[in-house]
């Protein structure tokens, strides 16, 4: 049993409180009381994603996410009774609750069970040739541009270690030799690194073709030119929850439109906005697949992650959404390279977006 009090949180809380006592805690969950103690509700990291989805933002109240009927147990049952009732409902975390109602303690899944399910796996797609880098990428790969004294990609593979992954595959094309010979089988990092060669371009996810023997359970892919300090663990619970095929990491963007924009029916005018901010949700680029949606991609020709997500909606497979509310960036321009470094030597990369 784990002393919940670390996990506390009242209702008028803010959602990014609560991220943060989750990312304190590592206990997964965070859990709303009100006077004496009583349960009230819990968020977990899914929860406040999908609030963010719905178009809430990081600063309301924890009490708009919060699951008002969590799964629930006496505090004075054996612990075979809280595994069973953990993995009957699938859930990873359970409040215990006193004789006149109040949270006296949490039970967390990981502390009964003494072998959990296999790490998860991941790819990195490396292989792109940089072409909006140049004239950085013309001696070097994007992956292998420094950040800081390292190469960009070895902040990637820090944090699949530091996530608990450490078996990686990279898929290479432009110069790979030289993202081989750095990292090698990846011992020196604790980590196992295997390696493809796409001979040719198969675009940003065509070369999954080439490891789809290597792969049985769900994995996670990343482009080999995006930092994030994303919660690849929160990512995989969320893919399990929806029974996911492919989901997406999605990022927030605010677009500016520095005009007014009508609102037209017909030849009607019927509502006009000034220079308004439209919300959108754009690809971060990082994707958690099942082995079997491989064979949705083509052999011979390009093809990207777009293509293959939208290839899977049209068969009506099952694509979800995953909010990035942690650090993120792209490297796909000049600028985006130079605010990474400043960000790297600033230490903003492990703050959450405000």
């Amino acid at each position: 049993m784990r002393d919940w009090k670390p996990s506390r949180l009242s209702p008028q809380d803010s959602l990014l409180t609560a991220m943060e006592v989750l990312n304190r805690t590592a206990y997964g969950i965070a859990l709303v009381v009100g006077d004496r103690d009583r349960l009230l509700g819990t968020v977990v990291d899914g929860d406040i994603r999908r609030a963010v989805l719905k178009g809430m933002s990081l600063q309301s109240p924890v009490e708009s996410a919060m699951k008002v009927s969590p799964v629930t147990a006496e505090a004075d049952q054996m612990p075979e009774a809280y595994l069973n009732l953990m993995l009957s409902h699938k859930i990873q975390q359970l409040p215990l609750i006193g004789k006149t109602g109040e949270v006296v303690a949490l039970v967390l899944l990981k502390d009964l069970q003494s072998e959990l399910a296999s790490g998860l796996k991941a790819v990195i797609m490396a292989g792109g040739l940089g072409t909006r880098l140049r004239p950085l990428t013309d001696a070097v790969p994007k992956p292998m541009l420094p950040m800081g004294d390292r190469p960009m990609m070895e902040h990637v593979l820090d944090r699949l270690r530091e996530s608990g992954i450490h078996e990686v595959v990279v898929s290479t094309h432009y110069k790979g030799e030289m993202i081989q010979d750095h990292f090698g089988d990846g011992a020196s990092m604790g980590m196992t690194i295997r390696y493809v060669n796409e001979k040719q371009q198969h675009g940003t996810i065509g070369g999954l073709r080439l490891v789809r023997e290597q792969f049985t359970e769900p994995f996670l892919v990343i482009n080999g030119d995006v930092l994030t300090t994303l919660d690849f663990s929160a990512m995989r619970l969320f893919h399990h929850q929806h029974q996911a095929e492919m989901t997406v990491a999605v990022r927030k963007h605010d677009v500016h439109v520095p005009y007014g924009v009508v609102q037209v029916e017909g030849a009607s005018i019927v509502g006009l906005d000034e220079k308004p901010t439209m919300s959108l949700f754009i690809n971060a680029g990082i994707y958690l697949i099942n082995p079997d949606v491989i064979d949705s991609i083509p052999e011979g020709r390009p093809f990207d992650a777009t293509d293959l997500i939208v290839t899977l909606i049209r068969n009506q497979r099952r694509v979800e959404a995953f909010p990035v509310l942690e650090y993120w960036k792209d490297i796909g321009h000049h600028p985006d390279y130079e605010q990474a470094n400043a960000d790297l030597q600033a230490g903003r990369m492990g703050r959450a977006s405000q």
